[in-house]
């Protein structure tokens, strides 16, 4: 296991004038043994970051550390890291346990290790009884659990996952997010995790690596992020639904925008003055889309609350203590 040092890191296509820079200076500590989740839109960098460190893109500047060891030059063979992709890339006509063995067969390891170390990740990954098949005689997660069992079997400093489960169902995404938690927790290997999806970052990861357009907004833990957003963006790209952000919200402050969660803007008998648009059942709870003198908002309601109905005059008070500020210039973060 080791540290993941990004220092300062930039990437660019081309040279002069013309060159396109994708990637602005991160700066980020990745602890040993952490799970890091770099999250964000498409485009945004994340992906572009990730390759950085496996050594599949040239660095333009910075440093990247593994281990406190610079690997800007290293060829990705030579950082001892595992990466588990989007596309699973199994060879369709070799077994299960040919596919996690095949990068070891390379190496010339001893058969006896090999089958050791290819029982020990199935034992993990539950895929004991699936050595002999091929992969097309398996389901998606099946697939991902095997290519995530060839990382495994490596016995890498690092894991690097690029958007592995974007190929799988809503039900079977969450199931392999549960046997990546598990998986973490037993072999406490330091890992950076790349995805578009907020749920999917808020559940996995023990802190976030928020990009947008090829910045870093933010480095911290789900309650960080989500609690104290240190920008519009962070506000607006984290929760589901996401922040209201209200430029003109009845008593603001002059150049700043007021951000206030759905759950934390309540229905009362005197607040501000809000219409009502629709509202949406979602099981145990309801969400009211509402406008607030022409900027619409989103109340969160509980399932027993009596809902109102579209076209409906409300009132609406946010909770004073989870009440945020935002400089409408930059978009960061100003309150206290």
């Amino acid at each position: 296991m080791a540290a993941i040092s990004l220092r300062k890191v930039v990437k660019r296509y081309g040279r002069g004038a013309q060159a396109l820079q994708v990637i602005h200076g991160v700066d980020a500590e990745v602890g040993d043994g952490e799970f890091v989740v770099i999250v964000g839109p498409s485009g945004c960098g994340k992906s572009t970051l990730l390759r950085m460190v496996a050594g599949l893109e040239e660095i333009s500047g910075g440093e990247i550390a593994i281990g406190g060891r610079v690997v800007n030059d290293l060829e990705p063979a030579d950082r001892d890291i595992a990466m588990v992709f989007q596309n699973y890339a199994l060879y369709p006509h070799m077994s299960v346990f040919d596919n996690m063995a095949y990068g070891l067969k390379i190496r010339k390891m001893p058969p006896a290790q090999i089958r050791e170390r290819v029982d020990k990740a199935a034992a993990i990954l539950e895929l004991g009884h699936l050595l002999q098949r091929t992969p097309r005689q398996l389901s998606g997660g099946q697939r991902q659990r095997v290519a995530m069992g060839r990382a495994i079997v490596r016995e890498p400093q690092v894991f690097l996952f690029d958007e592995p489960l974007s190929n799988l169902d809503a039900k079977l995404r969450a199931q392999t997010r549960l046997e990546i938690q598990k998986l973490h927790r037993e072999l406490g290997i330091t890992s950076l995790f790349v995805t578009h999806d907020q749920v999917e970052a808020m559940t996995l990861a023990q802190r976030m690596l928020v990009m947008n357009a090829g910045h870093m907004e933010q480095f911290g833990t789900p309650e960080e992020v989500y609690h104290r957003p240190a920008s519009t963006f962070v506000a607006s790209f984290i929760g589901s639904p996401p922040m209201n952000l209200l430029k003109a919200a009845p008593g603001g402050r002059e150049g700043f925008i007021l951000g206030i969660r759905p759950e934390h803007l309540d229905i009362v008998d005197q607040g501000w003055e809000a219409t009502v648009d629709t509202v949406e059942l979602l099981g145990a709870e309801r969400l009211v889309y509402a406008t607030v003198g022409g900027e619409p908002v989103i109340v969160r309601t509980e399932e027993h609350a009596t809902p109102p109905a579209p076209g409906a005059r409300i009132r609406l008070r946010p909770r004073p203590d989870r009440v945020h500020w935002f400089d409408a210039g930059s978009g960061k973060r100003v309150q206290a």
